[in-house]
């Protein structure tokens, strides 16, 4: 009996082993790829991986739809701009910087204030199905992480210290855009 014991410990680790496998993210989100390809297919400025990590950073992109997809990504983005406003705030506080960024800083932080308040409008949009109004609000957050660059380009030689920032915004606006033009394609 005991080599039956054995027998089946044996067997039963490696199912044990690659059961994981089974609930990894990459592999039961088909729907996040799919719908990834399909912005990337829209959008060719959009980075497939970038897409596929954005919204598998939220657990209930899973098993979404696509409509659930495009909501779940205008959400990301309105918890990056979120976060980006306290990392504004912070580098507010940062001695490094003089007057002249300082002040782009401000900007910065008021364009994502707004930013945040017109996707929060997009959002209710593209749920109620008001796709070109969300559109139009999506575009119209995208320009904050622009205008906030073009800012510190104002001063030769200034570096603008949200670059990587301003451009992951940019692409989260971008996804929240292309999904929103979805449905003009049916």
């Amino acid at each position: 009996m005991t080599k039956k014991m054995n027998y089946r410990n044996l067997l039963i680790y490696p199912c044990l082993c690659l059961l994981p496998l089974f609930f990894h993210p990459s592999l039961s989100c088909d729907s996040v790829h799919r719908a990834c390809r399909k912005l990337v297919n829209k959008d060719p400025d959009l980075k497939y991986h970038f897409c596929v990590t954005s919204l598998e950073s939220d657990p209930r992109s899973r098993n979404a739809t696509l409509e659930e997809l495009g909501a779940i990504s205008v959400m990301v983005t309105i918890s990056n701009a979120t976060n980006l406003k306290s990392y504004i705030f912070e580098l507010l506080e940062d001695k490094r910087f003089d007057p002249y960024s300082k002040g782009c800083l401000r900007d910065c932080l008021e364009l994502y204030s707004d930013a945040i308040d017109t996707l929060r409008e997009a959002y209710d949009d593209f749920k109620n199905k008001h796709y070109f109004d969300a559109k139009r609000g999506f575009s119209s957050a995208m320009d904050a992480s622009v205008t906030c660059e073009e800012g510190f380009f104002e001063k030769e030689g200034e570096a603008s210290p949200l670059r990587k920032e301003d451009e992951r915004f940019f692409q989260l606006c971008a996804m929240d855009l292309a999904f929103a033009t979805i449905p003009d394609k049916k």
